[in-house]
């Protein structure tokens, strides 16, 4: 698998698009002038107006600014992003200090902010910005404007009351800042797992797709070829007078057959992919998986068996490397040896691949497969840079799957230590690819566009 720790996979992308704290804030503008506006001129309810729409006003000026010197797609760096969502918790603390403090209603919207924050920002600012919104209730459970209510009456809630919303908000906080921030963790790890995925299937695909521009390559080369070899011949026919020219002449020919049997070879790597390249047996495709790791200090053991003839498969550059990912895990924890058993019926195929290392601990079995998820503290680490993420079983999971197969992963059946992977197929699924059109060398008007 390629070292992904050097590819990019997005994190730019996931940045706040100013566009979206924009639309919020007109949002939250719209709403905080409805209730201002209808408290006072709706229930007559006394409250200082100039003072609050002064502060709504800062907070639309923000966005005018953002707007007018920033593109709707300009993507904020997490600091930046920072800063104005803590603003947003400033300008809401200063309005309901003007409006009843941690008593207003309203004050649930301290929320907001911190959950944007949890979704976007990393961990550390979304800290900060939770300690910025209980500084400014602990600030207004105890300092605030009355809570507007009727001209005559004085309405006054208990410390222990205020104190219990100020409980709730910072519990609600923890609360939904936690998971948003956990769900979308696993969302941008998924992602890029998923990323990760169709960069490996996409570079198999692509080596997979030589052949057929190695045959091209020479069916183009084909035709100056033969009118070279054309030319050879007459000048051979004049029979030429030097030495040195005949020398040149048979040098030239002997080049000329060279080329075309390299050509030839070219040539006949797609005729050959439709038998022995690109259609196999069971057997061979688990040959041809294993045979890079047997040079481990690990004996690997295949047996095979089945009903009826051996399952024939179209060569599938996702499947191999997901039995090889498997394979490779598989050596990496094995203690001495490695038993791959492929069996077939006339519904099914099976490929099981056991080791006897240390198994899998009974509190990771249920995370198998997940993205960035490793085992490595249960099993032997490997060295390499990048290792440890649990992206190869995942990456393996995933392209086996989409081949039809399901994928079981499970500790060995006692005495046996170690880990069992069984991998299965219906066989109408593993065979499909056996109805496939032959492939077969471009013609010449094919490649080049011009008539035959």
């Amino acid at each position: 698998m390629p070292d992904l720790s050097d590819i990019d996979l997005g994190s730019h992308a996931r940045r706040l698009r100013v566009d979206t704290l924009v639309r919020l804030r007109w949002l939250a503008v719209a709403g905080q002038s409805a209730a201002v506006l209808g408290t006072y001129f709706g229930l007559r309810f006394p409250l200082p107006i100039a003072a609050c729409l002064l502060a709504i006003a800062v907070s639309a000026a923000l966005n005018l600014t953002l707007r007018l010197r920033l593109s709707r797609t300009h993507r904020l760096a997490d600091g930046p992003a920072a800063a104005l969502l803590g603003f947003d918790i400033l300008q809401l603390s200063a309005l309901l200090y003007l409006t009843g403090g941690i008593e207003n209603p309203f004050v649930m919207l301290f929320l907001a902010p911190v959950m944007i924050s949890a979704v976007s920002l990393p961990g550390r600012l979304t800290l900060a910005l939770a300690a910025l919104m209980i500084a400014c209730a602990t600030a207004l459970t105890v300092e605030h404007m009355p809570l507007p209510w009727f001209a005559d009456e004085h309405l006054a809630l208990p410390l222990l009351y205020r104190m219990s919303i100020w409980v709730a908000l910072v519990l609600g906080a923890a609360f939904i800042g936690i998971y948003a921030a956990r769900v979308a963790e696993e969302a941008r790890r998924l992602g890029d797992a998923l990323t990760a995925t169709e960069l490996v299937l996409a570079r198999e695909q692509h080596l997979t797709q030589l052949d057929g521009l190695a045959a091209a390559a020479a069916h183009e080369l084909g035709t100056p070829l033969a009118t070279i070899a054309l030319v050879t011949a007459e000048l051979r026919k004049q029979r030429p007078q030097t030495v040195s020219m005949k020398d040149d002449l048979a040098l030239l020919t002997q080049e000329i057959a060279r080329c075309r049997t390299i050509l030839g070879k070219l040539t006949s790597l797609s005729e050959e992919s439709d038998g022995v390249f690109d259609r196999m047996k069971l057997g061979q495709l688990i040959e041809e998986v294993v045979d890079p790791q047997r040079h481990f200090g690990v004996e690997v053991r295949v047996s095979q068996s089945g009903e009826g003839p051996e399952p024939v498969c179209l060569r599938n550059p996702g499947l191999m490397y997901g039995l090889g990912n498997l394979v490779e895990n598989a050596i990496d924890f094995a203690r001495s040896e490695l038993c791959i058993r492929a069996t077939w019926s006339t519904q099914a195929v099976t490929v099981m691949i056991e080791d006897d290392g240390p198994g899998f601990s009974p509190d990771v079995l249920a995370h198998l497969g997940e993205p960035y998820f490793t085992t490595r503290a249960d099993r032997r680490s490997k060295t390499e840079d990048g290792s440890g993420l649990g992206l190869g079983l995942f990456i393996a999971k995933t392209l086996l799957e989409r081949s039809g197969a399901t994928v079981k992963m499970a500790n060995a059946d006692p005495p046996n230590t170690g880990a069992r992977i069984t991998v299965r197929w219906s066989r109408e699924v593993f065979e499909r690819s056996r109805l496939a059109t032959p492939l077969r060398p471009p013609r010449r008007d094919e490649v080049t566009g011009q008539a035959a």
